[in-house]
């Protein structure tokens, strides 16, 4: 399986009208449930005289934490298109909030579906998208003579150094690409004197 998930390139929105309703989408990236809930009480707190603020948000690389809210619309109307729209771009780590201002007239719920469809995939196709990689972090612990051994495989392999530590005993956090966690850990298991700790 790879390392590789997509989210949101930048922060997205959208605007859609139907009869005389008005939608307003907003794309925005989300690392927990947390922080896709406070971004929505945002919405709500900005757009306090619309009357619903729906949304959908999908967290983590396996894309399996989620949760939709149809904010008073009529059950699966909001909520579930929303989140559909992230499923068909292949996102995660994104939460999309749609604001309705209500025209007047009823748009029924094939209507209300495809609106609230349509606004999530203006805010997201605005937004773009972007590869990210799982990652995997490791500190290891090395005896000063094998520091250039250390730093070799660090510069030949997509490192980056976290934390680095250089005295008698040197230490180092390094993270990496899941996907490379074996040959990495291989490559510096060979490395005479160096253990790995807890992060």
């Amino acid at each position: 399986m790879s390392d590789l998930y997509y989210t949101i390139a930048r922060p997205g929105e959208g605007v859609f009208k139907e009869k005389m309703s008005k939608f307003l989408a907003f794309a925005r990236k989300a690392s927990s449930p947390e922080e896709a809930k406070a971004i929505v009480k945002d919405f709500q707190n900005e757009y306090h005289d619309a009357r619903h603020v729906c949304w959908a948000y999908m967290i983590g690389p396996d894309r399996n934490v989620w949760q939709l809210n149809d904010n008073g619309e009529p059950s699966g109307t909001a909520g579930k298109p929303i989140l559909g729209q992230i499923n068909s771009f292949g996102l995660t780590d994104v939460v999309v909030a749609v604001v309705r201002y209500f025209g007047g007239i009823k748009l029924g719920t094939p209507g209300l579906i495809a609106a609230y469809r349509e606004a999530a995939r203006l805010a997201l196709e605005d937004a773009g998208k972007v590869e990210v990689h799982k990652m995997e972090s490791v500190r290891i612990t090395f005896p000063y003579p094998a520091a250039n051994e250390v730093m070799k495989v660090v510069k030949s392999e997509e490192m980056e150094v976290l934390e680095r530590n250089f005295d008698n005993s040197c230490q180092m956090v390094l993270s990496f690409r899941e996907d490379f966690a074996g040959r990495i850990r291989g490559r510096l298991e060979n490395i005479s004197g160096l253990t790995f700790g807890e992060i």
